[in-house]
């Protein structure tokens, strides 16, 4: 006689097929979840970790040097000279570099005022310059060249310590 598996018989809803879900099953579906979310946690901390900073401790931070050109209604030529980005943000105790590249104009000495640092930015070139973020505060990053409207300016961006 061959042996047939059980079935329940339908309960008048349609539904002919009784499920039994065991308790190590249940287990088994939790400790996938919490696998699953572990992982997901691990990956954002790593993608985090990549983009703020290296296994040195110091995080690198791209500038580049933009110009804005327009004609007045006149037919006057304006021009001013920026940092993109204008403002940067790090915490205090945080150990940067900021690598700045010279797109437009062909030199932007600067400072970086109360940092101690200063540099020059040549057009075509990369420039490195690092400090620790001792201190909360705002710091401005200033072109020598372009400090001011008069001088195609202000070219001044924003270093946020917090």
């Amino acid at each position: 006689m061959a042996h047939e598996p059980s079935r329940c018989p339908p309960n008048g809803t349609g539904r002919g097929t009784v499920w039994m879900v065991r308790r190590r099953h249940i287990l088994l579906a939790i400790g996938m979840l919490i696998l699953a979310a572990a992982y997901g946690l691990y990956s954002r901390q790593q993608e985090a970790r990549s983009v703020t900073g290296s296994a040195s401790g110091e995080r690198t931070i791209h500038l580049v040097t933009g110009e804005f050109k327009s004609t007045t209604a006149d037919g006057r030529e304006i021009e001013a000279y920026r940092w993109d980005p204008g403002t940067i943000v790090v915490h205090k105790g945080e150990k940067v570099k900021l690598s700045i590249y010279g797109v437009n104009g062909a030199s932007h000495p600067f400072i970086i005022e109360g940092l101690g640092v200063k540099g020059e930015v040549r057009k075509g070139e990369e420039t490195m310059v690092s400090f620790k973020a001792d201190k909360e505060g705002i710091y401005r990053i200033i072109c020598l060249t372009h400090p001011d409207k008069a001088h195609n300016g202000p070219m001044i961006g924003y270093i946020v310590v917090d």
